[in-house]
C-alpha cells in the first residue's frame, strides 16, 4: 500500500509497534507455565531474555535488509516470523521449544520489524523528530497495556499454551496489514516550507554517516552504554513485574496482571513524553533526568505496600525505561544523521538484547539467593547514581572526528 500522507504512516508504524510490543506481557505467563509444567522462575525468565536478545541483534540485521530491500518487506517479513513464533509456543512441552519458538523466531520478527517503524519515521518527521521517534516506539510500551490482561484473561478460561495460539494469529493479522504502509519518503524530501532552527542545527551532525564512521566515534559507544545501562534497569522490572507486585502487596494473580497492563503504558507514555521533552531540553539532559530520578525509584520501591502506590511507582519506573527508546532514536539521528539510521541504530539495539541478558536473571537469580526483590532493586539504584555521568559528558561528534572518521 502507497500513500504520501506521513500521518497515515505513522498510525501504521504505531500499530505495527502495539503488536510487537505484547512481548512485554510477558510476565503474566510465568506463574502458569510454572505451574502447568515446574520449571522454575530463572527457566521461565530466560524465554523472555533470549527473545529480547534475540531481538536486539536482529534488529542490526533488519536494519542493514531495509536499507537494500526497503522497509516493507522488513516489516512484513519481521511481522510473520513474530506471530508464527509466538503460535507454535504452543505447542511447547518442553523448555527448549519454547527457547526456540517463542524466544528465537519471534525474537528475530520483533528485531526486523522494530527497527522498520523508526528508520521510516525519522525521514519523514525531520521537524519533529524526538517526537515522532517517541510516537513510533510508544506503541511498542503500550502493547502489554492490551495484551496483560487480554492474556490473563485468556489463560484462565483456555489455558497458557492455547493462549499463545490465539494470540500468534492476532499478532500475525496486525503486523501484516499494518506493514504494508511501510515505506520510505523521497531523497532529499521535507517538509513544505520547514527548515531546521539554529539549535536544531548545532545538535546535529552536518554529515550522514555510514555505519564505519560511526562505529569510529566514541559518541556511538557512549549511546550504546546510555541504552544498555537505562534498559537493564527497566527491564529487570518488566520480566518480574507480576511476581514483584504480589510479593510486595500480596494481591492476587488477576489483580497483579491488572497492575501491570496499568504500569506498562508507562512505558508507552515515556516514549512519547521524554521524547518530546528531549526536543526541547537535548536529549543528552534527558537521559540524566531519567536516571536521577530512577535513583530514587529503585531505592524506595521495596518498602511500597499499597497496591496503588506500586502502580504509580513502577509506572513512573516503566516512563524512564520507555523513554529511552523513545529518545536514542532520534539522538543516533542528530549525531550520525537520518539516511543511514537503520543500520546505526539498529546496531546500537544489541545493548538491549544484552541487557535483556543482564537484567532479568540478575534479578531473578537475586530473589531465588535472598528470598526477596529488595536487595536487587536497592543496587539497580545504586548503579543507576554511577550511570548519570555518562549524561553529562557525552557531546555531539565535532568537525574534526567527522574527518578522522
Amino acid at each position: 500500500m502507497r500513500t504520501t500522507n506521513r500521518w497515515v504512516i505513522a498510525i501504521a508504524g504505531i500499530f505495527f509497534q502495539v503488536a510487537l510490543g505484547a512481548v512485554y506481557a510477558w510476565s503474566v505467563f510465568r506463574a502458569p507455565l510454572a505451574k502447568q509444567f515446574g520449571w522454575s522462575i530463572s527457566e521461565i525468565t530466560l524465554t523472555f531474555t533470549i527473545s529480547i536478545f534475540v531481538l536486539g541483534c536482529a534488529a542490526f540485521v533488519g536494519g542493514l535488509w531495509l536499507n537494500r530491500a526497503g522497509p516493507r518487506i522488513v516489516a512484513l517479513t519481521g511481522g510473520t516470523l513474530y506471530g508464527l513464533g509466538v503460535f507454535l509456543a504452543s505447542f511447547s512441552h518442553n523448555l527448549w521449544w519454547l527457547y526456540f519458538s517463542y524466544g528465537v523466531i519471534s525474537g528475530i520478527g520483533l528485531g526486523l520489524g522494530y527497527i522498520v517503524p523508526v528508520a521510516v519515521l525519522v525521514k519523514w518527521f525531520p521537524d519533529r523528530r524526538g517526537l515522532i521517534t517517541g510516537i513510533a516506539v510508544g506503541g511498542f510500551g503500550a502493547g502489554a497495556l492490551i495484551t496483560a490482561p487480554v492474556a490473563t484473561r485468556l489463560i484462565q478460561s483456555v489455558g497458557v499454551l492455547s493462549t499463545f495460539a490465539y494470540l500468534g494469529v492476532a499478532y500475525l493479522v496486525v503486523t501484516i496489514l499494518s506493514g504494508a504502509f511501510m515505506q520510505n519518503p523521497p531523497d532529499g524530501w521535507k517538509p513544505e516550507g520547514w527548515s531546521p532552527t539554529a539549535s536544531q542545527t548545532s545538535q546535529r551532525a552536518g554529515h550522514d554517516f555510514n555505519l564505519g564512521e560511526a562505529l569510529k566515534t566514541w559518541q556511538w559507544w557512549a549511546l550504546w552504554m546510555l541504552l544498555f545501562l537505562n534498559t537493564c534497569a527497566g527491564i529487570s522490572v518488566i520480566s518480574q513485574e507480576a511476581p514483584i507486585f504480589q510479593e510486595l502487596t500480596g494481591v492476587s494473580a488477576v489483580i497483579a496482571g491488572g497492575m501491570v497492563g496499568v504500569a506498562s503504558l508507562g512505558n508507552a507514555v515515556g516514549r512519547v513524553f521524554w521524547a518530546w521533552v528531549s526536543d526541547l531540553i537535548s536529549r543528552r539532559w534527558t537521559f540524566l533526568v531519567m536516571f536521577l530520578a530512577q535513583v530514587l525509584l529503585f531505592w524506595f520501591l521495596p518498602s511500597v505496600a499499597s497496591a496503588s502506590l506500586m502502580t504509580t511507582v513502577a509506572f513512573v519506573v516503566l516512563m524512564c525505561y520507555g523513554g529511552g527508546f523513545g529518545t536514542m532514536p532520534a539522538f543516533a539521528a542528530d549525531y550520525f544523521g537520518p539516511r543511514n539510521v537503520g543500520p546505526i541504530y539498529g546496531l546500537m539495539l544489541t545493548a538491549w538484547g544484552f541487557a535483556s541478558a543482564f537484567g532479568p536473571l540478575f534479578i531473578a537469580r537475586m530473589r531465588e539467593t535472598a528470598g526477596s526483590y529488595s536487595g536487587a532493586l536497592h543496587v539497580i539504584a545504586g548503579v543507576m547514581a554511577i550511570s548519570a555521568l555518562l549524561p553529562i559528558l557525552v557531546r555531539p561528534p565535532r568537525p574534526s572526528e567527522k574527518a578522522n572518521a
